[in-house]
């Protein structure tokens, strides 16, 4: 190998979460969870050129994010350190997903970077080490190193693939970056929601526990809540700021998305059952 390698740039989709539950508190500070992840197309791109010298560096970054915090270099380093390899790689991120909007894009990043890396490196450790590993990172990591959407319980990382309908999503991103931490140490939070069956929640779709907190303390986001309300079933995703509606038609999340006022920023997105970097990884 030289002593760097060729650039390739590898997808990194953002994800919704179709409702969230919070169950309980646990004695670790995290919570209990129980919510569907649902991938979707809007993607950032993870360059990665491999290297021989086992340097690791970050060369374009998440704006305003300091390198050695960017969760893409943070999971290279963790699985240098994990497996003792003596191979490193460049990295660039072009970033398409909001930072701080509830839609997992760190975490993604994180995730390519940790695929990607096991098959240049031949580390060998495979999605489900590798899922394990990046939970350390952040809980949304193992979704991504999956590769599919998917039930989520325990923080995140207790998987079962689902199959969901064919739905587009109108994304909305009202402005503010939210810290996920400080929604789930909000002392308002509800933290006793029932735990219920795969079966049960498809059925009665759920809500997001979330929302009420991030309403108060947010405005804007509730504005963009209620504006996309009138129009559609709006939820928020994750802990925000990002919120969504679910449409069995492109054109009708297109007549939405045409109406969306300038001061948001809005995609239309296809869901996804696989990851496309899966299918990228499989024609190497």
């Amino acid at each position: 190998m030289a002593e760097s390698g060729e650039w390739r740039w590898w997808p990194a989709p953002a994800k919704l979460n179709l409702f969230l539950h919070i169950t309980a508190r646990r004695a670790d500070g995290f919570h209990e969870l129980q919510t569907v992840f649902q991938l979707v197309d809007l993607c950032d791109a993870v360059g990665i050129a491999p290297r021989d010298d086992g340097i690791l560096e970050m060369l374009e970054g998440a704006p305003g994010v300091a390198p050695e915090q960017d969760l893409a270099l943070r999971a290279a380093r963790l699985l240098q350190l994990h497996t003792g390899t003596r191979l490193g790689a460049s990295l660039k991120l072009k970033k398409r997903i909001p930072m701080g909007g509830g839609l997992g894009g760190g975490s993604s990043d994180a995730a390519t970077v940790l695929r990607v890396l096991d098959h240049l490196w031949g580390t060998g450790l495979g999605p489900e080490k590798l899922g394990l590993l990046g939970l350390a990172l952040g809980s949304d990591v193992p979704v991504f190193v999956a590769g599919s959407s998917a039930w989520g319980e325990g923080r995140g990382e207790r998987l079962t693939p689902v199959e969901l309908p064919e739905r587009w999503f109108l994304i909305l991103h009202p402005g503010p970056a939210i810290s996920t931490a400080s929604v789930f140490q909000a002392p308002e939070l509800t933290r006793n929601s029932p735990v219920l069956t795969i079966r049960a929640i498809l059925r009665d779709d759920g809500r997001n526990d979330c929302e009420p907190v991030v309403r108060v303390r947010y405005p804007e986001v509730a504005e963009a809540l209620d504006w996309l309300g009138a129009h559609a079933a709006a939820r928020l995703s994750g802990t925000g700021a990002c919120l969504f509606a679910s449409f069995g038609r492109a054109a009708d999340a297109e007549r939405v998305a045409a109406r969306v006022p300038d001061r948001w920023r809005a995609w239309v997105a296809r869901g996804l059952q696989r990851s496309p970097l899966v299918d990228a990884l499989a024609t190497e």
